[in-house]
């Protein structure tokens, strides 16, 4: 048991509560077997990555004991979950007080009339994972983890309070009307929860620049008041501008009783202008911007989803590295604590529901079935308010991967894009196809396309060709790449480059190099593609595939699903996406042991010229064209060879050196 205490103020005080959690499996919640657990966690870290299909999809049990401060009476308590997957059912003293359906999204109960003060309260999550026909998603080619997977929180306030109770948002929206170089029109919607209808309160809106207060407003808060409008303008905004200068202003909203502070949320404001077209892609601000994107799942090895920070900051310094600047949340909402980052670090995002097919039920992810429509729509409004304020956030996706035979879903497809509109007409809607109805893809304000040439089918080289005949065909569609890659383990290598027969044991990593160089040539060329994200950043967790290296993985990842091996797919990224971080890269350097004497080096750089040398004799240097240099014919001796490669930039020297082994 842990006992939580601490001084009260006025102020909302927030005290996070995953520490010693009693956890077990089934229907039946036997204490006798109880395994003590910290959250995050997931009983799905080994069982759904070791390739068993059959991983553990059913209920759980978390339970912990608290101590409920008889100071805080008269005070409103709240619980707050960041995640859990995928149905919650929450108790306090053995009575039931919710539950949330959606694996994805925060949700929040308030406890205030549920606990007994000066005493120890029990709290029961009972969870559970088990497929579900009225809840998204139905399928995924990923691994459906289960468990209290992200923080909980207990939230003391007063009664007067800015609402947390709006889906579980901040209970503050700050709308950009109108944004430009010149001057920001911003409206602020601030929810009000107040329980006993006082009266004489006030609300403060400041906004910051630093610790500077660049403009602030009072209004009163009539005693049933349930929202307030706040409408504000700045003057020359510093713009936020993407991965070149992320600024962001904050907003700090303050309720007052008699010019006491009794609560207060601060949320951030990057002020930001875009739009899309159709022949010329994405502009920022007024000016064009390549999307350099790349696509992540929530999930590490030995791990599963239960990501900690320090996961979410090692996943986004590597993208840092690989020179991305933009990103695709596939295929549901992130932790919140990922959107503050990216905020941080400019990356322009893609946040999607988990609206997700084909395959399973019926061979799609929709059932034309009003509980499932209701949930998709419950979880499009969680994700749109609770992520609202993030300027990162430039689309909502709607869905991923649909068909249209059978239950058709294109009618709920423009259901959502309305729900999106009106909750918030600011943003971009866009959605992930691999369908070829176009009624679908009229439907959003973008489309994007899942496109697999030179794995599943065809030659890498075909993705131009068939993007010139989309784009001149359907003129006015506005058309990204959602999802391209290829399969890869970083030890598996071969002489020849020859395309695998997708989904074989065998991936050699040659082939997804060779895969991402002409994709990336062709995307460069055409302006009109809006935004493009590599499938995927990293390998994730798909228990029901049986390919490449390792069962139960998705192998198409640019890094291992440890994070612990970049293979050279990423370096060839970042020699066209980080042109500041001079570097050199051997590329097959994995492929230690070789049978032919005479082979082809190959090296990444973003350097203008690189010298190679083979146990200290030079092959002379080479120039590049796509970061790519190449020397033919290259000669090895018998035994063991030293290679390495050099390139200078104003007497500065960057150097990259293997071991090959001629046998």
């Amino acid at each position: 048991m842990l006992l939580v205490t601490f001084t009260l103020s006025a102020q909302r005080k927030i005290k996070l509560l995953n520490q010693d959690w009693n956890f077990t499996y089934g229907y039946e919640v036997k204490k006798n077997v109880y395994e003590r657990i910290d959250i995050p966690h997931t009983w799905n870290k080994i069982d759904a990555n070791s390739g068993n299909p059959s991983y553990y999809r059913g209920l759980g049990n978390y339970e912990r004991d608290i101590l409920i401060d008889s100071a805080w009476k008269g005070k409103r308590l709240f619980l707050k979950f960041y995640g859990v997957n995928s149905i919650a059912n929450v108790f306090v003293n053995g009575k039931h007080i919710g539950e949330h359906r959606g694996g994805y999204t925060a949700f929040i109960f308030e406890l205030t009339n549920f606990v007994q003060y000066g005493k120890i309260n029990t709290i029961l999550v009972r969870v559970n994972n088990a497929p579900q026909l009225d809840i998204m998603p139905l399928l995924g080619d990923f691994n459906f983890y289960g468990g209290i997977y992200r923080d909980v929180e207990l939230l003391i306030t007063e009664k007067a309070v800015i609402s947390p109770l709006d889906y579980a948002s901040s209970g503050v929206y700050l709308s950009q009307k109108k944004v430009t170089k010149e001057k920001a029109e911003v409206e602020a919607l601030v929810k009000i929860s107040n329980l006993d209808n006082q009266s004489g309160l006030q609300l403060a809106l400041r906004v910051k620049d630093g610790n500077k207060t660049v403009l602030e407003r009072i209004l009163d808060v009539n005693s049933n008041q349930e929202e307030v409008k706040i409408p504000f303008t700045i003057n020359k905004p510093h713009l936020w501008n993407g991965v070149v200068d992320p600024y962001m202003y904050q907003v700090e909203v303050s309720l007052y009783d008699s010019n006491v502070v009794i609560d207060e949320v601060a949320q951030p404001l990057g002020l930001r202008y875009y739009h899309v077209d159709e022949n010329n892609g994405f502009f920022l601000n007024g000016q064009h911007l390549d999307l350099q994107g790349v696509c992540r799942h929530q999930d590490r090895a030995l791990i599963g989803n239960a990501l900690r920070k320090e996961h979410h900051d090692e996943d986004l310094i590597i993208m840092q590295e690989m020179g991305a600047n933009s990103i695709r949340l596939s295929h549901y909402p992130n932790d919140p604590y990922v959107y503050d980052i990216l905020d941080e670090a400019g990356f322009v995002t893609w946040s999607e529901i988990p609206f997700v097919g084909p395959g399973g039920y019926r061979d799609k992810g929709f059932v034309d079935q009003e509980s499932f429509k209701d949930n998709g729509k419950q979880q499009l409004i969680e994700m749109i308010r609770q992520q609202y304020n993030h300027p990162s956030i430039c689309f909502w996706g709607l869905y991923n991967e649909l068909k249209t035979t059978g239950d058709s879903p294109i009618e709920y497809v423009k259901e959502l894009h309305a729900l999106a509109h009106k909750e918030d007409p600011g943003r971009i809607t866009t959605a992930a196809s691999n369908s070829e109805d176009n009624q679908l893809h009229e439907i959003t304000d973008l489309i994007a396309w899942n496109r697999y040439f030179g794995w599943y089918r065809g030659a890498p080289s075909d993705i131009g060709t068939w993007m010139d005949e989309l784009h001149k065909e359907q003129a006015s569609f506005k058309i990204g790449l959602s999802e391209y890659g290829a399969g890869a383990s970083a030890f598996h290598h071969e002489n020849e480059l020859k395309k695998p027969k997708a989904p074989d044991r065998w991936h050699p990593e040659k082939w997804q190099s060779h895969y991402h160089e002409e994709y990336w040539k062709a995307i460069k060329d055409r302006p009109y593609i809006w935004g493009s994200y590599i499938w995927n950043m990293f390998d994730f967790g798909a228990a029901h595939r049986s390919e490449g290296e390792d069962i139960g993985k998705n192998d198409k990842g640019l890094l291992t699903f440890d994070r612990k091996i970049k293979k050279d797919a990423f370096y060839f990224y970042k020699a066209n996406w980080n042109l500041e971080d001079k570097f050199v890269y051997i590329t097959e350097r994995r492929f230690v042991v070789r049978e032919q004497s005479k082979i082809k080096v190959r090296v990444y750089s973003n350097c203008p010229e690189v010298e190679l040398f083979i146990n200290g004799k030079t092959f002379g240097k080479a120039y590049g064209s796509y970061g790519i240099f190449e020397w033919n014919n290259v000669n090895l001796y018998h035994g063991k060879n030293t290679v390495e490669v050099r390139a200078k930039i104003k007497n500065k020297e960057y150097s990259d050196q293997c071991i090959w082994v001629l046998q």
